[in-house]
């Protein structure tokens, strides 16, 4: 509705006429009119162009030509030098102000195009009035919302009707998309979602999606080459050429692109099918009477076959990730075959892969690199030599030698023709390049007759020998090299090009589809809705489906990677081999309670005693951090008779019902009651934003002095305190690390009082900090009761309590303590591997280094963006605290939010915490490196320079 945008309005001069006429003194003039101002930002002015926002542009584009549909003017029949009809004729008369060679090459590459394939398609095409000038210094965005979530992300208007002309739909939607993709690292899928809003509005006809490339092609180089003139006749003038640069670097990228396959993606932005005569092939290949012959010389069924899951998460893998070992890979695949007999091994088609790891299959993006990872063959795993036979009869197209191993090698294509003359192909990779030697373009091949042989591991990049076996319904401009794995963004626009081979093979459905069926994110979400809590939340605003983890990366169902900035959990990495194979190995032998005696147990205890002082030498193993602090404050209530115990403010502890009573962060939040009658809440000491500044050399003690005053105020009602428990430094709270000398000045009190001192090591222990094994460490304490659990067990449910003898006497009462799996051979098996892993691979150290390298780069990150008001922590332990004023500290929530959402775009991962949700928490994996801490840094700096940030 054409309504809902703003328009500009003619003022009429004082004597009523629409426009006025300004005369100079030598007698020369100039027609004036004025018009109404338009409120917004200009669509150039703004990054990034969210997907949104690009569609919404398309909508703005359609509503504004429909509204002009039925509007006549003889005026619009004009020869403007920006109308694309006179395309030709304005470049070529300015090819001569293209000084750049480069430049002139593809003006006069896509000038040819235009001439070929535009020129005389006018007649074909709808005609109206258009505005023909929706460039991005012309189109309006919104003011912002409230939200940054929500900032810039709907077109509100336009300006400058000046070159409005008589022209076409699919020439307003080629102008606005190229101007809306300049700049971007992938034009084509910056495209799309205008094209898509467009159609959404105002349908597009097949010949107009078929010209659309083309057109875009002709807008640019129409401006391109009107620049050049406007510089050349007036240099000092910018605003002439201000697109000319931009444009140009889109042009060339432009040239890159093949117009069939943004042919077939423009198609399917408006719902049609991708690739046009798809259908029909599909169609004919369905054909019951069709008798294809096989492509191997195997009976799949008499020889027998084995469905093998390459997918993301599959657990055939095992811990197979990113690493180049393909050795590994075919002992693994070919084992499996030589224990089920089977003479083949089947990859499925339409599977995404992780094993496509070399930059070849590495794309850019407009916000973060996309990985080719969608399998679009069937892959029949044989033993090398094996005969390969065309199914059907063609004639050879192409073939190519081992020029991109990676990829599939030496390949043969088929030429096929259907009825009616449609002709697609079928490929053939991973070959003996010896096999392929009497093969030449043009030459006949008859169905059933040997085209080649399955080639070895040495000449297909190592890769287990496998013949790669594709349908192609239109090879666009590839050749030899055409793609045998897809980006999963293009996933359906390539799954019409390149439809299921098994429409060839005729393989049983048992040996092609998945062995378990995965759900959809949406589903996910629907089934979770149904029969999870409620309260279970969900990161992100576009959830992820997360298959895989290893080291600091964790990876989705379509094989994207992820940097884990925020999971502490898998303390030493996800999927660390040394954890999983210890695991692994004691689940096969034994698994059971604590009743029977077994190494694992007392090993385990005597390794974990090695890395805490004297007197904490006594241990209770339970299965999460939760149960840990639970029975932490057991052992002191039993030990000192009492219950009151004193927590710090945005404290949490846990989720069982005891730990929610101590944890501030959870009872004084939404939902919550408020603190119990027995406990004492004492103020955060945060040295940014608490009652005593970091510079206040004092502020420990003065924040202890509050731990004083709540053990007088349990002593006014008649008792004593039986605990302060406290994290060593504070997560949830908003990462924070307590001014010098808090801990021991507060322990020292308890004590005094006859309480007991627990420290909550659940997310800083085992070497997080880098300066010391344990968090109490940087305050020179020794906790009386000290609890340990996610980075125990690298991910496993292990948790434990260490004590002193004392207390652990105390806790004697003739009531059994017993938890089933608390200790159990497998949990100490992985607690060992932990253990092992820290030592060896230093990485305390590494979380020093590391964490100093990236808090300083991050310093530096806040003396350019105002946005940040503090970086604390200690080695892997960062957080980032968002502010809108750095005088009143006003929390800046709404944009840490955005920025932990723009983080996720880019592919890594973090979140919000601390008390107004403005804190972003960094606490990876110990595996995290220099170079992951650079690309943190870049990100971040990227993030902050969008004008969603910008100081309001």
């Amino acid at each position: 509705n054409a309504a809902e945008f703003s328009w500009p309005e003619t003022h009429l001069t004082l004597e009523g006429a629409d426009f006025a006429v300004v005369r100079h003194k030598d007698g020369s003039g100039h027609f004036v009119r004025l018009l109404t101002y338009l409120p917004g930002v200009f669509f150039g002015h703004i990054r990034p162009h969210k997907i949104e926002l690009l569609r919404n542009l398309g909508i703005f584009l359609a509503s504004m030509d429909r509204a002009l549909a039925s509007f006549r003017h003889p005026a619009a029949r004009r020869d403007l030098k920006w109308n694309m009809k006179c395309a030709a004729s304005t470049v070529h008369s300015r090819l001569d102000d293209l000084t750049d060679r480069e430049t002139r090459t593809v003006v006069e590459y896509f000038l040819d195009r235009y001439e070929k394939n535009i020129a005389s398609k006018w007649s074909h095409l709808r005609t109206s009035v258009i505005h023909n000038d929706a460039n991005d210094l012309n189109v309006l965005v919104g003011h912002r919302s409230p939200e940054p979530d929500g900032m810039y992300s709907k077109v509100v208007g336009i300006i400058d009707f000046g070159d409005m002309v008589d022209g076409s739909p699919a020439v307003e939607l080629a102008v606005g998309t190229a101007y809306a993709i300049l700049g971007t690292a992938d034009p084509l899928a910056a495209a799309v979602p205008v094209v898509s809003g467009y159609h959404q509005v105002l349908p597009l006809t097949e010949e107009e999606l078929a010209c659309l490339y083309d057109l875009i092609a002709s807008r640019l180089i129409m401006s391109v080459a009107i620049s050049a003139e406007q510089r050349k006749a007036e240099a000092a003038n910018e605003y002439l050429s201000i697109s000319e640069r931009p444009a140009r670097e889109l042009l060339r990228r432009w040239r890159v692109l093949d117009p069939g396959f943004a042919h077939c993606a423009f198609r399917q932005a408006a719902a049609y099918e991708p690739c046009p005569h798809a259908s029909k092939i599909i169609t004919w290949l369905k054909r019951p009477r069709n008798r294809f012959g096989p492509v191997v010389e195997l009976d799949l069924e008499k020889d027998g076959a084995v469905l093998f899951d390459l997918s993301v998460g599959s657990p055939e893998l095992g811990a197979w990730t990113d690493s180049e070992d393909r050795e590994e890979l075919t002992r693994m695949l070919f084992g499996r075959m030589a224990a089920s007999g089977a003479k083949v091994g089947i990859g499925r088609y339409n599977e995404a892969r992780r094993l496509y790891t070399s930059d070849l299959f590495k794309t850019s993006g407009n916000d973060a690199p996309e990985w080719r990872t969608v399998h679009l063959g069937i892959d029949l795993f044989v033993d090398p030599g094996s005969a390969v036979m065309a199914p059907l009869d063609g004639r050879v197209h192409s073939f190519r030698d081992n020029d991109r191993p990676l990829d599939y090698g030496p390949t043969i294509i088929l030429e096929h023709t259907a009825p009616q003359g449609v002709k697609f192909y079928s490929l053939y990779g991973h070959l003996a390049k010896k096999s392929m030697t009497d093969l030449e373009p043009g030459r006949a091949v008859r169905k059933g007759e040997r085209i080649g042989r399955v080639g070895d591991s040495q000449e297909n990049g190592g890769w287990p020998p496998h013949l790669h076996f594709q349908i192609i319904c239109d090879l666009l401009g590839y050749e030899g090299d055409f793609p045998g794995v897809a980006l999963p963004s293009q996933r359906a626009l390539w799954l019409s090009l390149c439809p299921d081979p098994n429409l060839v093979l005729g393989m049983p459905e048992s040996l092609t589809r998945p062995k378990s069926r995965s759900n959809e994110i949406p589903e996910i979400l629907s089934l979770r809705r149904r029969h999870l809590g409620p309260n279970l939340s969900i990161a992100y605003q576009r959830p992820l489906k997360i298959v895989r983890g290893f080291g600091p990366h964790l990876y989705d169902e379509d094989g994207q990677v992820y940097l884990d900035a925020v999971n502490n959990v898998p303390h030493v990495g996800h999927g660390h081999p040394k954890v999983v194979r210890a695991a692994q190995a004691q689940m096969a032998v034994l698994n059971t309670n604590t009743r029977y005696l077994h190494d694992r147990l007392v090993e385990y205890a005597l390794r974990l005693k090695e890395f805490l002082p004297e007197p904490l030498s006594v241990f209770f193993f339970v299965c999460s951090g939760s149960e840990a602090n639970d029975l932490a404050l057991r052992l002191a209530r039993t030990h000192t008779g009492q219950r009151d115990t004193i927590v710090v403010d945005g404290a949490y502890h846990g989720n069982l019902s005891s730990l929610i009573e101590i944890s501030p962060y959870k009872f004084d939040g939404p939902g919550g009651r408020g603190a119990p009658p027995h406990v004492q809440k004492v103020p955060t000491p945060d040295g940014y934003r608490g009652l005593y500044k970091s510079l206040d050399p004092d502020a420990g003690q003065k924040y202890a002095g509050h731990v004083q005053e709540a053990i007088e105020r349990i002593r006014g009602q008649g008792r004593n305190a039986a605990a302060f428990v406290a994290e060593s430094l504070m997560g949830s709270a908003g990462q924070i690390v307590y001014p010098p000398g808090f801990l021991d000045a507060a322990f020292l009190m308890i004590r005094r009082a006859g309480g007991v001192c627990i420290a909550d090591e659940v997310q800083v222990g085992f070497g997080r900090v880098g300066t010391h094994f344990w968090g109490f460490e940087t305050q020179g304490v020794v906790p009386d009761i000290v609890t340990m659990g996610k980075p125990i067990g690298n991910g496993h449910p292990l948790a434990a309590v260490a004590t002193t003898p004392e207390i652990a006497a105390s806790f004697r009462t003739g009531m059994e303590y017993f938890n089933t799996f608390g200790g159990n051979p497998v949990s100490c098996a992985v607690g060992l591997a932990v253990l092992d892993v820290l030592r060896e691979e230093e990485l305390q150290r590494n979380a020093f280094e590391v964490g100093r390298y990236l808090k300083s780069g991050l310093e530096e990150l806040k003396s350019r963006h105002a946005l940040i008001g503090d970086v604390r922590g200690l080695g892997l332990f960062i957080g980032i605290e968002f502010v809108l004023d750095g005088a009143s500290l006003a929390p800046a929530a709404a944009e840490a939010a955005y920025v932990a959402e723009r983080m996720r775009d880019k592919r890594i991962l973090v979140s919000t915490d601390g008390p107004f949700r403005n804190v972003i928490k960094i606490k990876p994996p110990l595996v995290f490196t220099r170079a992951d801490a650079d690309r943190f840094i870049e990100t971040l700096d990227l993030v902050l320079g969008e004008d969603a940030l910008r100081p309001r």
